[in-house]
């Protein structure tokens, strides 16, 4: 079973979408007039986090200006800055601004990864290009042992981890429709009864609207801290 560490140099080595790795490294050559003194980093995201999480976050895919620019999953965009507020609001994380990968936050018994691993055109996706970064999901849960919550932002992430789990798991029951706050209880390889907790994506264009909202956000991370069980124990 790979370890995270080797999945994140697979993910940065990644050239399965030669389209994408060309758009990104374009991002890059000709920049966000805000950062024109930056360099980008215009290659794929990994995951990053808690090896030990026990809630485990998959997004949509890296922001052309963000992710792409600094090099760690939703760091350095308007949905990272409503995403790590959150996160700092409930516990999961050391504090609540994220600006870059040497910015000195620790995520706490939390990993967050995402769907697809570069930044694609208008955030969407092709069918492909999904289907070739799924590998990389699928190890990420292998070698995260401890996980009991998932929360999947956005519906491409919610797409993602059900046919992820139709993979290698077992409904405990129906999957319901895509919705805030909506939950499916999968059984997955060697963990019992963990919880597919579903949230609209923290986007300019959901939180500039109203669709979400701090406290529906909050809510999120409320329930998912309320289903898990105790702390894993230490290794001594």
């Amino acid at each position: 079973m790979p370890t995270l560490e080797t999945i994140e140099r697979r993910v940065v080595a990644c050239r399965k979408c030669p389209e994408l790795r060309a758009y990104c490294a374009e991002i890059g050559r000709v920049k966000k007039r805000a950062f024109l003194d930056q360099d980008y980093w215009s290659r794929p995201v990994p995951g990053w986090g808690d090896p030990r999480a026990r809630v485990v976050l998959v997004g949509l895919a890296p922001g052309a200006h963000g992710s792409n620019r600094t090099g760690r999953v939703f760091t350095g965009d308007g949905s990272g800055e409503w995403l790590y507020r959150a996160l700092h609001r409930a516990g999961f994380a050391s504090q609540p601004n994220a600006s870059h990968r040497d910015d000195g936050l620790v995520l706490r018994d939390t990993f967050i990864t995402a769907a697809v691993r570069c930044a694609p055109p208008a955030n969407k996706p092709t069918p492909e290009q999904r289907a070739n970064c799924a590998p990389y999901l699928r190890d990420e849960f292998a070698a995260l042992r401890n996980v009991r919550v998932v929360v999947t932002l956005g519906k491409i992430a919610d797409d993602a981890v059900h046919a992820l789990a139709k993979e290698i798991g077992t409904y405990c029951g129906p999957r319901g429709p895509f919705a805030h706050l909506a939950e499916t209880v999968v059984d997955l390889p060697g963990r019992a009864g963990v919880t597919l907790l579903a949230s609209y994506h923290p986007s300019r264009q959901n939180t500039n609207t109203g669709v979400l909202t701090e406290s529906m956000l909050d809510a999120v991370f409320s329930r998912a801290r309320s289903l898990l069980g105790p702390s894993p124990a230490k290794e001594v």
